[in-house]
């Protein structure tokens, strides 16, 4: 019967149910086919052969043992090439622990321990097939079938009972034998398997293990990629349950802690074909930055992706972040140093066992004869054959003299997990002798309840061990059956031209690691990069590449944004600007017009030179306040009209002066009100003269209201007009200095700047100066119609010239104003348009109606004397007779009645209905 097929077929058919919901079936089905199995193998074979492939020793109490003493077969065979580190080492470990414990006085006295060990060959198929020995005794077998000879009764020896099983290596081995133990009810302890999937107790509630779950790994290798500041790397894992759990239980850990991605997920073929390993190699290298390479692989796994590596000139680019499964190997690196240097591996915390080295290298072909592998492993430590009739000749190869010794004929150093091994022997000692002192107190040797050892008590006690191991640290389980994780981080090094795997760091719950003691790929101390993007500088967000958080374009916080977090930008509060760097905000600065600014300078000379004509004026005409020029000027009118000019010159102070709510509401008032004053002065004046004269083409009467008391009243009545609008303006919005930030709202933050100013916006200012407007386009009207009156009557011709250029003045204005509105320099060029237009206005005034009247009476004192005297109806119908029938007597400098008109108008001491009465 070929067993191997069918243990293939099985195996399909095992993983198929136990992942379905038929467990109970599954088992009873497994039940089945190990009975026939066992049946079959129990079969007598030729003479000579039985346990060729296990080492058996006798005892009171009989261990399983599954070691991987050879690698994976290649062409259709089970078993390939010896492996001297993993396979025999660990083997001898446990053969070494059953001599300490059989000569040991206070463990399991009088009790001896035996073993059945097989060889796993590091295939899973084949480890079930092996691991069948271990359960035939627990199948009774039906042997009505078997005949002597002789006709007698055939005597069959029954196999010794396994009551628990150390191993196995790898997590795909350990978890396809668990799954036939479980259902014999015995316990198995491993001293190498770490997969994640090992640690459900509902699946593998037999399954116990000396070293740490690959969790605890995961977490120590994502420990140290952070600390290496890493956040883009790539994994590797060979195809199985150590492999894919050890990469999947890394890529949840690095999920759980963020800030690592993933470039590269690569999966090593069970059976990978030629070429294979290139492949993989370049798919590694399709990422440059992506330089740490995570590796869950076996042992021939490494070797052959290291031999890739090199093939593809990749020396010294990927930097290899190993599993236990390298930890400190030689095998892996062996002819390839170059390649792995750099790498940091990660071992359960181990301990070179001292007693093991005097043990081992003490080992013979005479003295071991009970390890059926060791004449093997006798050839290829010394490069040697046992048999002449092996030794060719010129193939180089010396026949064995069986006088070499390890570690003086040949290299030795201890394999990592013999400590493991050797502690998970003592763990399964410790439970029986527990066991023993419960069951057979004061009972020298076995008693009759351990006849028969029952797998789930002595599991219980397995679970419920605490002791010190031959390393001196505590060996103990958790409900799950894990050992606490304890690791060593190690560094190949090359230096000087000699290789050692450095110990850097260590790992308990967290990492520490001394930095200070690695060294990378050319004998630098610079840590290599293996990040997906740059950091962002300062001032930038990182935009992250959709499904890799850990690659990102940087985007430049720009205009008046600022870096809120690494992943935002935003808007600075209104009053405030970013920072050079963009990283926070700071205050936009506040400027005002300063008095030494050129914009302000001219204005206020303006302002200077008309506010001393304007005292000139009034000085003067104080002084000769009762000459007749004076008087027909109109001298209570003319005060108003200077009052207004003066304030005209003196708005340009409370415009450049710092805005509070103090100037503010004095801009409020005096803006408009010295243009009102001085508007609705000269309105009432050529309203008066226009009246008189329209009154004179209709009858001989004088117009009401041309006296000087009406005439202020008018005027007043005016004004009034203008500070009722100011109140109500008060009333409705109380005046108020702001900062306005968009003023000087530049597209580059560097230029922004806040504006110290009145609330007075250019629609309020608008209204503000519009009645003065009116009133300046009424006048200019009136100004207009009295054009044709006499040329030296009263103040017609000046104040029409006066308007006309005031016009001409303010409709230069209002272009500039507003025009500028969106320049950055808009406050200076508004405030210095404003302050000269209103200065202008004034200066037009005065210098037109009222420089001509000092000139002559400072000057020309001879012309400022009183005229003849006529009744005003008297003149008044002269002058407008004349005017009718002789259009153009007017214009002769010697015309009787306009000569007359004028200097009776001029001398201002006529009398009208008895009344004094002064210029029109």
């Amino acid at each position: 019967m070929q067993i191997q097929p069918l243990i293939m077929t099985l195996q399909g058919g095992f993983e198929r149910l136990w992942n379905g919901c038929h467990r109970k079936v599954f088992s009873w089905l497994l039940v089945l086919a190990c009975y026939c199995l066992v049946t079959s193998a129990a079969k007598p074979k030729m003479p000579g052969h039985t346990h060729l492939n296990s080492i058996r020793i006798d005892g009171d109490i009989s261990l399983g043992g599954l070691f991987p003493v050879h690698a994976r077969g290649n062409d259709g065979k089970a078993c390939g090439e010896l492996k001297k580190e993993k396979g025999i080492h660990r083997l001898e470990a446990m053969l070494f622990a059953l001599d300490r414990i059989n000569n040991d006085n206070e463990l399991l006295p009088n009790i001896s321990l035996g073993a059945r060990i097989l060889d796993t060959c590091s295939r899973d198929t084949h480890a079930l097939e092996q691991s069948l020995t271990f359960v035939q005794a627990l199948i009774e077998k039906d042997s009505t079938d078997v005949k002597c000879l002789s006709g007698g009764p055939p005597i069959i020896t029954k196999p010794e009972r396994v009551v628990g099983v150390i191993g196995a290596s790898a997590s795909s081995v350990s978890i396809m034998v668990a799954n036939i133990l479980r259902l014999f009810k015995i316990p198995q302890v491993s001293y190498a398997s770490t997969a994640p999937e090992l640690s459900d107790n509902t699946r593998y509630d037999f399954f116990s293990r000396v070293v740490p779950p690959d969790t605890y790994q995961a977490q120590a290798m994502v420990d140290i990629v952070k600390a290496m500041r890493w956040n883009y790397v790539s994994t590797v894992a060979s195809e199985g349950n150590y492999g894919e759990s050890g990469v999947d239980a890394f890529i949840q850990k690095s999920r759980e802690d963020g800030g690592l991605c993933i470039s590269q997920s690569v999966k090593i073929p069970r059976e990978p074909r030629v070429g294979e390993f290139d492949k993989i190699i370049h798919r590694l290298s399709e990422n440059p930055n992506a330089r740490v390479v995570i590796i869950f692989a076996n042992e021939d796994d490494i070797r052959r992706l290291l031999q890739a590596a090199k093939r593809a000139n990749q020396t010294g680019h990927f930097i290899w972040v190993g599993s236990d499964s390298w930890g400190s190997k030689i095998a892996p690196i062996l002819n390839q140093e170059e390649m792995a240097e750099g790498a940091v591996t990660i071992l359960p915390k181990r301990q070179s066992i001292k007693g093991f080295d005097r043990y081992f290298i003490s080992r013979t072909l005479e003295n071991n004869r009970r390890n059926i592998w060791f004449a093997e492993f006798w050839e290829n430590n010394f490069q040697c054959k046992l048999s002449r009739h092996a030794v060719k000749k010129g193939s180089g190869i010396k026949k064995c003299t069986n006088h070499e010794r390890i570690g003086k004929d040949s290299t030795y150093e201890q394999e990592g997990k013999v400590q493991f091994v050797i502690d998970a022997v003592y763990a399964m000692a410790h439970a029986l002798h527990n066991m023993h002192k419960d069951l057979c107190p004061g009972k020298v040797g076995l008693c009759s309840k351990m006849d028969t050892i029952n797998g789930t008590l002595l599991l219980k006690y397995i679970r419920n061990v605490n002791f010190t191991g031959i390393a001196g640290t505590p060996v103990v389980f958790n409900v799950n059956g894990d050992a606490p994780g304890r690791y060593e981080i190690y560094q190949y090094q090359i230096s000087n031209n000699t290789t050692e795997y450095k110990i850097i760091g260590h790992w308990t719950d967290q990492l520490y690691l001394n930095t200070d003691e690695m060294q990378w790929p050319g004998g630098t101390q610079e840590v290599p990069s293996s990040i997906c993007s740059q950091p962002c500088r300062a001032g930038q967000r990182k935009k992250t590449v959709k499904g890799i958080p850990c690659c990102w374009h940087c985007e430049s916080c720009d205009g008046y944004q600022y870096q809120a977090d690494t992943y935002t930008c935003k808007m600075c509060r209104f009053d405030l600007r970013p920072n050079e760097n963009h990283t926070g905000c700071v205050p936009i600065p506040i400027v005002k017009l300063e008095w030494s600014s050129p914009w302000a300078v001219i204005p206020v000379l303006i302002a200077v030179l008309g506010i001393i004509a304007t005292l000139l004026v009034v000085v003067t005409f104080v002084r000769y306040n009762d000459t007749p020029i004076v008087k027909a000027s109109g001298r209570e009118l003319s005060y108003v009209l200077l009052t207004g000019i003066f304030l005209c010159y003196a708005t340009t102070f409370l415009m450049i002066s710092t805005p509070d709510v103090f100037v503010c509401s004095l801009r409020r008032i005096f803006l408009g009100l010295g243009m009102s004053i001085s508007y609705a002065a000269l309105l009432t004046k050529t309203n008066r003269i226009y009246r008189i004269f329209e009154q004179g083409k209709m009858s001989v009467s004088a117009p009401r209201f041309i006296s000087p008391a009406s005439q202020l009243v008018i005027t007043f009545s005016l004004i009034s007009v203008q500070l009722l609008g100011v109140c109500i303006w008060f009333g409705v919005d109380p005046s108020q200095a702001i900062i306005d930030y968009e003023d000087q709202r530049t597209s580059n933050p560097e230029m922004a700047r806040g504006v110290l100013k009145c609330d007075i916006s250019d629609l309020s200012l608008i209204c503000l100066l519009g009645y003065s407007m009116l009133l300046m386009v009424t006048c200019t009207v009136y100004a207009i119609k009295t054009r044709g009156v006499p040329e030296t009557f009263n103040e017609a011709k000046p104040i029409g010239f006066t308007m006309y250029t005031t016009c001409i003045v303010w409709l230069a204005f209002i272009p500039i104003f507003f025009g500028t509105s969106q320049s950055t320099e808009k406050m200076y060029i508004q405030t210095t348009t404003l302050t000269i237009s209103v200065s202008l206005s004034a200066s037009v005034s005065l210098g037109m109606l009222y420089m001509p009247k000092v000139y002559v009476v400072l000057f020309h004192p001879e012309q400022n004397v009183p005229k003849r005297k006529r009744s005003l109806k008297a003149v008044v119908t002269a002058a407008t007779m004349s005017n009718k029938f002789n259009p153009k007597g007017g214009l002769r400098p010697n015309g009787e009645a306009k000569s007359e008109l004028c200097e009776s108008l001029e001398t201002q001491d006529c009398v009208e209905g008895g009344e004094p009465c002064e210029g029109l």
